[in-house]
């Protein structure tokens, strides 16, 4: 199973050469501010795409979305689109798990306290996950800010996903994090397509076998 993995489009989706593959994740921050009629848009793109599936969660940047989940689920409802909020979704033996919160930042979308609050948002994440998809990424991967190298991924995620082991977590949030490390079993994805100060980033490949049969 080949997944092309995108983040943080910040409305510039169309702008994207994707390769081929079987499922497209979106990590969060297609950019949807204030406007529902920009989901309205990225709908019709992500249903022109010619994927079987296509995964996508919010970001801290998708403030219509946090403000009415339910007109995105209306919306983002085409032909082998899964959105998940805290949720998972298993295609081809493969699961999937999507969460949208990141520590609190500014006073954007989908933010939490870190400690507890966060704690208790991660235990939700299946314990069988094979692919878990955040919009902000564990801490001390693929996390650091461009001014200080300061660590600003979240702790408590960075727990449950060494007690979870899934096979490849993939998230953005930090644009300059972009990249690829592997480390215990884990492959980490920061597939954030908006870089600090240049072009746009080309989206990450990766190939995943499912930890159970699929059944037919």
């Amino acid at each position: 199973m080949r997944l092309v993995c995108i983040s943080d489009t910040h409305r510039k989706h169309r702008q994207l050469k994707l390769p081929p593959g079987d499922i497209l994740i979106h990590a969060g921050d297609i950019g949807i501010e204030d406007s529902p009629t920009r989901l309205t848009e990225f709908s019709k793109w992500i249903d022109s795409l010619p994927y079987p599936h296509k995964i996508i969660i919010p970001g801290n940047h998708d403030l219509a979305i946090e403000a009415s989940p339910l007109t995105a689920r209306a919306l983002l409802k085409g032909p082998g689109v899964h959105f998940l909020i805290d949720e998972e979704v298993v295609i081809d033996g493969v699961k999937f798990y999507g969460s949208p919160w990141q520590p609190w930042f500014h006073d954007w979308a989908w933010n939490a306290q870190r400690g507890e609050v966060l704690r208790k948002i991660w235990a939700k994440i299946p314990d069988d996950t094979d692919v878990l998809v955040t919009h902000g990424p564990p801490f001390g991967i693929l996390d650091e800010v461009i001014y200080g190298g300061k660590s600003v991924g979240c702790e408590e995620l960075r727990k449950r996903v060494l007690v979870v082991k899934p096979k490849v977590h993939i998230f953005g949030h930090i644009h300059e994090g972009y990249g690829f490390f592997s480390e215990g079993g884990v492959d980490y994805i920061n597939a954030a397509i908006l870089s600090h100060d240049g072009p746009l980033n080309p989206p990450q490949v990766i190939d995943v076998k499912p930890r159970i049969p699929s059944i037919t």
